[in-house]
């Protein structure tokens, strides 16, 4: 049996991973307004990706700070 590479599991990559299906959603989104049910889906892979980087902050702050530069979106919000 060959070992198979971490990458598809790492937290970096799926933050990467919702980050492309938030901006198809978003540009879908902006050509039709009212389609109710994918405005959920991406309401729920925001949350998701939320949950993701706290968890990242909370565990490696340098590695948070590196991929949202990489992938240009905004610092979480602080409670």
């Amino acid at each position: 049996m060959k070992k198979k590479k971490k990458t598809g599991g790492s937290v970096e990559f799926q933050v990467f991973c919702f980050t492309n299906k938030i901006r198809k959603l978003t540009s879908h989104l902006k050509l039709h307004k009212q389609d109710y049910a994918s405005r959920r889906g991406l309401r729920k892979i925001l949350g998701k990706r939320q949950r993701l980087l706290v968890y990242l902050s909370n565990k490696n702050r340098i590695r948070y700070q590196e991929l949202i530069s990489q992938l240009n979106i905004r610092e979480l919000k602080t409670r």
